[in-house]
């Protein structure tokens, strides 16, 4: 596929193409209709022919080309689906295409210092798992890891001490840059500010900006409840101390923060799939 869109990106091949999708033709009228020499043109219609698109024949002392549909058929099925793969709900662009029109909002309204101050996020999820388990993951830095940036990014450095006062250090960087030689896409800071373990956490958190200083003050509410099927994990987020500069990111809170979670949810089923493999292979236990 590669082989054939570089022959048709060649506009004067492109526009024999177009000529021969007419009807097929000679190649002295095929030049003269593209306004070519008939020398370049045989050349051109040879590198098609040989791409399998065109095929010709010799008729006396001309030589007729004519337009193969396969290959143009296939090359077109391909551009469908990758067409149908963007649009589809759910698709690669979703999340592109909410945070485009989130970022305009935000950009439009961050007109002054503050001016997202007392604005709120909520999120919630049924998780597997006891809330001590599911603790673990929302306070060891090792698990953390895992899943505490969006689907697009990954943690390059974690610092999470879970105490009160202990301090939080997030930095993380595109997926796939797995070597680090890229620049870092983000960093923030902040402190935890109460614990219960297995039931509550509070702690603040700051995305910071290009020249150091906070974008704004994320002040986050966690709280487990044990249920019949697992735990409830209920999220509350406040903001503080909002800057200008502080738009893009807030733009991306619901976003990424809901595939944070989503990543956490994936990763706990995951776990207890992996324990109840455990588990049924163990002497005795019922096969």
């Amino acid at each position: 596929m590669d082989a054939l869109l570089a022959v048709l990106a060649d506009p004067a091949r492109w526009r024999l193409v177009n000529l021969l999708a007419e009807r097929p033709r000679p190649v002295g009228v095929l030049a003269e209709l593209a306004e070519a020499r008939q020398p370049q043109t045989t050349k051109h219609l040879q590198t098609l022919e040989r791409a399998g698109i065109v095929t010709s024949q010799r008729s006396g002392q001309r030589r007729i080309y004519a337009l193969r549909p396969g290959p143009l058929r296939d090359l077109a099925a391909v551009l469908s689906r990758i067409a149908d793969t963007t649009e589809e709900i759910g698709g690669p662009n979703s999340t592109y295409d909410r945070y485009e029109r989130g970022l305009r909002t935000e950009r439009l309204a961050a007109t002054k210092s503050g001016w997202a101050d007392g604005r709120s996020f909520t999120f919630h999820r049924s998780l597997p798992g006891h809330p001590d388990m599911i603790w673990r993951h929302l306070t060891e830095a090792a698990l953390l890891a895992h899943w505490w940036t969006p689907a697009d990014l990954r943690v390059s450095e974690l610092v999470f001490e879970a105490r009160p006062g202990g301090r939080i250090v997030q930095e993380y960087r595109d997926a796939e840059d797995t070597n680090g030689a890229r620049v870092v896409v983000g960093r923030a800071e902040g402190l935890v500010e109460d614990l219960h373990p297995g039931e509550h956490l509070a702690y603040r958190l700051s995305p910071l900006l290009p020249d150091g200083g906070l974008a704004f003050t994320a002040h986050v509410d966690m709280g487990l409840r044990r249920t019949e099927t697992g735990s409830d994990l209920e999220v509350h987020w406040r903001i503080a101390d909002s800057t200008i500069d502080s738009a893009d990111f807030i733009a991306g809170i619901e976003v990424g923060f809901g595939q944070s979670l989503d990543k956490l949810a994936a990763t706990l089923a995951a776990d207890s799939h992996d324990t109840e493999t455990t588990d049924s292979t163990k002497p005795g236990s019922m096969k």
